[in-house]
């Protein structure tokens, strides 16, 4: 039996009304009222009293019966979330950082020591291959050559009368061949003479753009010291180097994306060329990819370099979290329709390839179903759910 508030109300109320009449009672003093009705009234009053406490712990089970019931039924039914599934494009990468290279970056140095006498270029200058770029003081040398240019002259004067005389077959073959010696031997001088020169001189061996000049007029050469760099922009290379427990996955022709931070551009590419020794300290191979010719690469800018090595169209793919073990097998929770009610459903799957906090699932689910992303942590078979 159920009890109203509004009645509940009325009893206690005349619960009060009685104590405080008892009190009223007590407080008028002797003659008021005799021994016996006092008795009476006392008698009357418990009565009541103990009729209302009975209704109040009747009211207070049927609260507590109504608290139950509602703890029981959420506890049935537990709010999760789900996602529908759908194929999409999985894809497996290898991440590594490289940078940019040239295949004809070159840093010139002197090749004999001396002052620089003129510096001919400046950086960010275009320049032809055989190009003079700067040249060291060679005034002994200039004059030699000046000296060998006059004998050589004279001696191939001679070297064509004594021809033409042995031609006519006038004087001796000795005479013409020793004027013939001279004039060859003189000029294996000069030519000699003329590649030294060319030592004194830095001459670009490519064709190119100058990236930094390290020297000035005036200052001092010296072989092996950097003087000037070339470089040529329009074969720019990304280089790395891979840990060889990927020497079988990545190949020549693998898609490569490519990221340049410090330019925020992205670039897709190919692996163009794999190394095929292992560094024996590093325990890596080198690859190569090529970039396209643009002017907004530098040698040694950074990049971030993604090798897809696997890719599969149309995968079903799911949240690595999602996945649980279960008496050693991989599983999901999927939420089903059972009647009038959604539930838990456990799904046993074989897990692919896996990338960050994706997985492939090779088997164990279909397109639409409703995988169970939030709150299946403690989730059991067939368990009542609410999304």
């Amino acid at each position: 039996m159920q009890i109203s508030n509004k009645t509940y109300m009325k009893n206690l109320l005349v619960l009060l009304a009685g104590l405080a009449a008892l009190t009223a009672i007590i407080s008028c003093g002797q003659g008021q009222s005799t021994l016996q009705e006092k008795k009476a009234a006392i008698e009357k009053l418990k009565s009541e009293q103990a009729a209302i406490e009975d209704k109040i712990k009747t009211l207070e089970l049927e609260i507590a019966k109504m608290g139950d019931s509602a703890i029981a039924d959420d506890s049935k039914s537990k709010f999760i979330a789900v996602t529908p599934l759908l194929p999409q494009i999985f894809e497996h990468s290898i991440d590594v950082q490289g940078s940019v290279e040239g295949d004809e970056n070159v840093t010139l140095t002197a090749k004999m020591a001396g002052s620089i006498n003129k510096v001919y270029v400046k950086a960010g200058d275009e320049v032809k291959q055989g190009q003079t770029l700067a040249e060291i003081e060679h005034e002994i040398i200039d004059a030699q050559m000046e000296g060998l240019k006059t004998n050589l002259r004279l001696a191939t004067e001679l070297y064509n009368k004594q021809k033409n005389l042995w031609v006519q077959k006038v004087g001796t073959e000795i005479q013409y061949l020793q004027a013939k010696t001279n004039k060859e031997a003189l000029e294996q001088q000069l030519n000699s003479l003329i590649e030294t020169e060319k030592m004194y001189r830095v001459i670009a061996p490519i064709a190119g753009t100058v990236d930094e000049v390290y020297i000035k007029t005036g200052q001092t050469a010296a072989p092996g010291v950097p003087a000037i760099r070339v470089v040529n922009f329009g074969k720019l290379k990304v280089v790395a180097d891979i840990s060889e427990s990927y020497a079988s996955a990545v190949k020549k022709g693998d898609e490569a994306l490519l990221f340049f931070p410090d330019i925020n551009k992205n670039v897709k590419s190919t692996v163009s060329y794999t190394a095929k020794v292992i560094h024996p300290m590093t325990r890596t191979f080198g690859i190569e990819i090529n970039l396209p010719s643009e002017n907004v690469y530098r040698p040694n800018m950074v990049t971030q370099i993604k090798i897809i090595d696997y890719k599969k169209s149309n995968a079903m793919i799911v949240p690595v979290n999602t996945i649980q073990k279960l008496d050693g097998k991989e599983v999901v929770y999927v939420a089903v329709k059972n009647g009038s009610k959604t539930i838990a459903q456990k799904r046993e799957v074989v897990v692919g390839s896996m990338y960050h906090d994706k997985a492939e699932i090779l088997s164990g689910l279909t397109e639409g179903d409703l995988l169970i992303t939030t709150g299946f942590q403690d989730l059991t078979e067939n368990q009542s759910i609410k999304f």
